[in-house]
């Protein structure tokens, strides 16, 4: 049996750190694209792999060290443009007929491995305070995406399936949904170092995007559970799990996050300070009440000082906030993407249909090599958090596809029922060798 994989070794890690650079929104999927992306896949695998073992210490310090954090950000800010502004004109163009979506997809996911890359190493307090002046645009990010989730209605996604360039729409907005709750993690995270984050990055998160009630929102609303013909069902580790009767009052990982940035934006002196107690903002807060059960509190206790916050906000009118005379940072990043490229977004998706998203079939091979190293099955099955489920019926699988070795079943029966879907991925990736020497 093979040895489960383990971290990069040190010198690896390090050069992978060094190689990141910023790319144009122009060049998305473009060869030196690609090569970015796995130097962020497998330093996204690697930061898991360390987690679990507790080394992820000497990623942190190679990122500080190397100042890449606000280039992460920049290409996280940038890919979230392109999936905005380009992407719907792409899957619009009548002359677009790609011979694997696959290339279109690889973007796609690549917004999603760099916020799964923060959430990892955004634990420390060095990385946040290495994001320097960058805090602002991320702190702008995570609320473009937690506005997404509040807004977004209880229940479980459709399931897409990877054929033309439209049905890739539905893949985009199933995984926004995933993004969006890593968004929240790497909030919490900065949220934990309200002491240490610029004036302006508190000042953006109290008054100018008003977290604390978009926060509160969430709890109400809890997007991450619904009920499906009587039974709850809550999203965890990357899909829709039942949750038996005597588990429902469990708190998750998800409303962890959500109490926990809440009790640092609520109760800090300084935020207490800066934040708008008004008519409505007390209103909203207030309702949290009702979810502070004695369940909860004795999963986490911290939130007996909220409890206590708030029965003293109920009977008392806070002072209006101080008003500093400041000179106040803005976020830079996204603005300045969005300008640059303003009134292109047709051509740039035109240029990238020519020269990225529509590969001759030994380019496609010779990508696929290289994907094979970047997503070695070893390496996939050591970072799933739970054992494989059947691709059709979810149940727990023992079955692999013999061709491709990619998809997962319970039983014959459902591999022959998915096969006509699964067949264009899997002739691909059978034609790739199962050992791929460095090319």
């Amino acid at each position: 049996m093979a040895a489960v994989p383990g971290p990069l070794p040190p010198a690896e890690a390090e050069a992978l750190v060094r190689a990141l650079q910023g790319t144009e929104l122009r060049d998305i999927g473009g060869q030196g694209w690609l090569r970015q992306h796995e130097y962020v896949e497998k330093l996204n695998m690697h930061g898991i792999l360390s987690a679990s073992a507790g080394q992820e210490q000497l990623l942190t310090e190679l990122l500080v060290t190397h100042a890449k954090i606000p280039v992460l950000i920049g290409e996280l800010i940038s890919v979230e443009i392109w999936k905005h502004k380009v992407f719907p004109v792409l899957c619009r163009l009548e002359d677009f007929k790609p011979r694997s979506t696959f290339p279109i997809y690889v973007v796609l996911h690549h917004e999603a491995s760099i916020i799964n890359l923060l959430e990892t190493v955004f634990f420390y307090r060095e990385i946040c305070e290495s994001a320097e002046d960058s805090i602002l645009d991320l702190i702008d990010y995570c609320h473009r995406k937690l506005t997404l989730l509040a807004a977004r209605k209880c229940g479980q996604p459709a399931e897409a399936d990877p054929v033309p360039p439209q049905e890739l729409q539905k893949q985009a907005e199933t995984m926004e949904f995933e993004i969006s709750l890593k968004a929240l993690s790497v909030l919490r995270f900065i949220t934990d170092q309200v002491e240490s984050l610029p004036l302006s990055a508190l000042t953006r998160m109290l008054n100018t995007h008003n977290l604390p009630c978009l926060l509160a929102e969430l709890v109400e609303h809890c997007p991450w559970s619904c009920w499906e013909s009587g039974k709850l069902k809550k999203f965890e580790n990357g899909t829709w799990h039942v949750v038996p009767p005597e588990d429902q009052v469990k708190m998750t990982k998800l409303d962890g996050q959500v109490w926990l940035a809440l009790l640092n934006l609520l109760l800090s002196p300084e935020c207490q300070r800066k934040y708008r107690f008004d008519g409505f903002n007390k209103s909203q807060l207030l309702k949290l009440r009702a979810f502070l059960t004695d369940v909860l509190i004795d999963q986490l206790p911290n939130l007996v000082e909220m409890q206590r916050f708030l029965s003293y906000l109920a009977v008392t009118e806070p002072a209006p906030p101080k008003k500093d005379l400041i000179l106040e940072q803005v976020p830079i990043i996204r603005d300045h993407i969005l300008k640059k490229n303003s009134g292109k977004w047709e051509a740039i998706a035109k240029h990238q249909v020519k020269h990225a998203f529509s590969p001759s079939e030994e380019e496609l091979k010779f990508q696929a090599r290289r994907w094979a190293q970047t997503y070695s099955l070893d390496m996939m099955e050591a970072l799933a958090p739970d054992k494989p489920r059947c691709r059709v019926c979810g149940v727990e699988a023992a079955k692999r596809c013999s061709r491709c070795r990619n998809e997962w079943y319970c039983t014959r029966a459902c591999q022959v029922q998915h096969w006509q879907k699964h067949k264009p991925a899997c002739n691909l990736m059978a034609e790739v060798p199962r050992s791929v020497d460095d090319l």
